[in-house]
């Protein structure tokens, strides 16, 4: 029977209670679970807004451990990873153990956390080779301070974005060799809605009036991945507060938001579809990257996918 990481609970419970605290995500989260169970260091790679940190806050938490997060970027140093010696106290006591203050790389270390490393390809390569001793050994010598032995929960959980190329460092095998690689993309179209409806309640709405909204703040929201003038598109976070912003624009206009089911060519639609575009420009004009090669603007671009979905393609964007 495989157990969790105490040995004893079946893994199939932990990964149960886990579900429950994410939408979707299952075949993710069995391999994700599995590679920790099974003492692995993972790379997770995939665009952002792919409930990466969502999936790794449920396994700590139903573990008990910490999740010590660090963001990845050129001025995280080996020594901001791996921690300090208090200036002040060296003057007074010298170099010891107890001036020593932790850096996240230790503090994951000695509490048995997960080390998660954001934009991992972000940081420098000399940073990046200090976890190679703390991944190969779970354990690293800390100058003046002794060694560290990491708890047996310990895990180093880096993530990257593999549609990002500028300002990052190109990892070595030697780090690859190092980690499992889980890639993770974009959920399909009804896990994301349930995503924008866990995470963006209206409940000023009226149902039939918020469901309405949900699907189409899913529906351009992933028209921005396929643009064809759009490098990177947005997130399921872009949906969430496109239908935020959206929802408060809509109680601003009473007859849009009394109405039950707004029908095509009255004033309610209309209202409706252009609350729906104003909210695009606010939730999601700074989150789409264009191609170089165009010469158009964010709104632009999506004026253009709002038409398609409301004017070419009116029965995708049909109540109900």
């Amino acid at each position: 029977m495989t157990t969790s990481r105490d040995g004893r609970e079946p893994l199939a419970n932990v990964r149960d209670r886990v579900q429950a605290r994410v939408v979707g995500r299952e075949r993710e989260l069995a391999l994700l679970l599995a590679a920790v169970a099974a003492g692995r260091d993972v790379l997770l790679e995939g665009p952002p807004g792919t409930s990466k940190s969502t999936l790794l806050r449920a396994i700590t938490a139903e573990w008990g451990i910490p999740l010590v997060f660090v963001e990845g970027n050129a001025d995280l140093t080996p020594a901001k990873l791996v921690g300090h010696h208090n200036p002040a106290r060296v003057l007074r006591e010298d170099y010891s153990p107890a001036n020593f203050v932790d850096g996240p790389l230790v503090e994951a270390m000695r509490a048995g956390g997960f080390l998660y490393i954001e934009e991992f390809n972000r940081a420098p390569e000399d940073t990046i080779n200090t976890l190679l001793t703390a991944m190969a050994e779970r354990r690293i010598a800390v100058p003046r301070a002794g060694e560290v032995v990491a708890r047996d929960t310990f895990r180093v959980i880096a993530s990257m974005n593999p549609y990002d190329n500028i300002g990052t460092t190109r990892l070595s095998t030697s780090v690859h060799d190092r980690l499992c690689r889980l890639a993770i993309t974009y959920q399909d179209a009804a896990a994301e809605r349930g995503i924008v409806t866990l995470r963006a309640p209206v409940p000023d709405l009226k149902p039939a009036v918020y469901e309405r909204l949900v699907a189409d703040a899913v529906a351009v929201t992933r028209a921005t991945r396929q643009h064809e003038d759009i490098r990177q598109g947005s997130s399921v976070r872009g949906a969430i507060d496109l239908t935020l912003v959206a929802g408060q624009l809509l109680k601003l206009d009473t007859p849009a938001s009394e109405s039950e089911t707004p029908g095509r060519g009255d004033a309610a639609e209309q209202s409706h579809r252009d609350t729906v575009y104003d909210a695009m420009v606010v939730a999601l004009s700074g989150r789409i990257f264009l191609d170089e090669t165009v010469d158009v603007t964010p709104e632009q671009v999506l004026r253009q996918i709002w038409e398609d979905h409301f004017i070419l393609d009116p029965a995708a964007a049909a109540p109900g």
